[in-house]
């Protein structure tokens, strides 16, 4: 699923051919829903096929579209580079659930790995560390709750592909944007007018919501866990993280353990909840990470100001308990 022509009105053939090295390719086979696809919850069964790939070449076309800058373009393309198979359940694996940035550690390594992304680079006169770090640039990133080109294309793909909004809401919303400056001297993708910044907002949240469900983080839990047990054991290694989905769940389907793991954890359809844990050995209480987006109107503030309803829900959500024990269920 791509949403590329929202975003832009053509793709420029130095973003397409960059997006051709074997390295970018790879995301082509990294989900943007943490493996959470794979389960039988309502809400994630069905989905439309999301890459990294997907959201990195979208990131790169609206930065492109705002900048005309290529290297900030680029380092847009190769912001998710490091991304490992089912993305932030790696980092649940290694106890980073609350700031889900210790897969970025592995970017430049990817990046130097790479000869034919070098000799591209090479091509197109950009060098590692012009592409390396995209929180360099804040159209393409910035502080929470800021909005910038990351936050902006997994908003669009992730509220399209759940429903939340359609792509004609979606291309009014982007229509709508324009470059600013931000109460603290910065650049930064603003809306023009109050309405579509309330809607674009009212879009986030419904997502936030759903990035920090109780379906969503116990299936990152479990999931962590059994990519853990299986490296424990043998059946994988670290560098198969940095591989494909397909590839890892190939391995895992090749020991009877992990094979059954992996078979229950696709299985899961609801949780149950619970103030303390229930007998079964499958009761976790799993914090996560709140994404949040709170968008300026150009000249006005940001929606959290003008909005006071809105702001109350915001507030709602930052506030949102996850103190409950939850158990996933087949039926």
């Amino acid at each position: 699923m791509d949403h590329y022509h929202i975003y832009h009105d053509e793709l420029p053939s130095f973003l397409w051919e960059i997006a051709q090295v074997p390295a970018v390719r790879r995301l082509q086979n990294i989900g943007m829903n943490c493996g959470c696809e794979y389960t039988s919850f309502p809400r994630f069964r069905g989905l439309a096929p999301y890459s990294r790939f997907d959201h990195s070449l979208g990131v790169a076309l609206i930065v492109w579209h705002f900048t005309q800058d290529r290297a900030q373009a680029v380092a847009g393309l190769l912001h998710d580079i490091a991304t490992p198979v089912f993305a932030h359940v790696v980092d649940f694996m290694r106890g980073d659930y609350l700031k889900q940035e210790s897969t970025e550690d592995q970017t430049v390594r990817l990046i130097t790995a790479s000869d034919e992304l070098l000799q591209m680079l090479k091509r197109y006169d950009l060098t590692v560390e012009d592409v390396c770090d995209y929180h360099r640039y804040p159209i393409a990133d910035n502080e929470t709750p800021r909005l910038s080109a990351d936050r902006l294309e997994y908003t669009i793909g992730n509220g399209i592909n759940f429903g939340i909004c359609t792509e004609e809401s979606a291309r009014r919303f982007y229509n709508d944007f324009v470059i600013g400056v931000n109460e603290d001297g910065q650049n930064e993708l603003m809306f023009s007018h109050r309405e579509s910044a309330k809607g674009f907002a009212t879009v986030a949240l419904e997502c936030s919501r759903i990035y920090v469900s109780d379906e969503d983080r116990y299936a990152m839990q479990i999931l962590s866990e059994l990519l853990y047990d299986a490296i424990q054991r043998d059946v994988i290694h670290e560098d198969d993280l940095y591989t494909t989905e397909p590839e890892v769940i190939g391995r895992l389907s090749e020991d009877p353990c992990s094979k059954a793991q992996w078979e229950e954890y696709c299985a899961y359809s609801r949780i149950l909840h619970g103030k303390q844990p229930g007998p079964e050995a499958n009761w976790r209480k799993v914090m996560a990470k709140k994404r949040w987006i709170d968008p300026m109107v150009k000249g006005s503030g940001r929606v959290s100001q003008l909005f006071p309803a809105l702001a109350n829900d915001l507030k709602a959500f930052l506030h949102s308990s996850q103190d409950d024990w939850l158990c996933g269920r087949s039926r």
